[in-house]
């Protein structure tokens, strides 16, 4: 991916490319929730609440100023290289690791790495 096809006339920005997702790989929706397991029914009472999950790609910090300036075209620069691992938040709250995958011309994220508790700092 280093040659001049790979830079944005418009912007210079490098083009990123994605890869795409394995068919044969279980989509999050299509996983069965087996009641009668002993840890997921301790659970049942909780599997109709709704939660809210984020893919972070990455974060900039911009002056009022900066963020003025802003335009159609203009390009964020993130704090992520291509390639490193997205966050995963549940309810805002970082759960997984994972890395963007197309799926039927949509994105999607392949969890790579869960976060237990108290290991969201790495």
């Amino acid at each position: 991916m280093d040659d001049d096809n790979d830079i944005s006339p418009a912007t210079g920005a490098k083009k990123m490319e994605l890869t795409e997702f394995d068919s044969n790989s279980p989509l999050a929706s299509d996983l069965a929730v087996d009641p009668h397991d002993k840890s997921a029914a301790d659970l049942a009472p909780v599997f109709g609440v709704p939660v809210s999950i984020s893919a972070v790609l990455g974060r900039a910090h911009l002056s009022v100023a900066q963020l003025l300036q802003l335009g159609q075209g203009s390009v964020l620069e993130l704090d992520r290289k291509v390639g490193e691992a997205i966050d995963i938040y549940v309810n805002n709250r970082l759960v997984a690791r994972g890395e963007v995958v197309v799926v039927d011309e949509r994105l999607g994220v392949t969890m790579t790495e869960i976060i237990k508790d108290g290991d969201s700092a790495a």
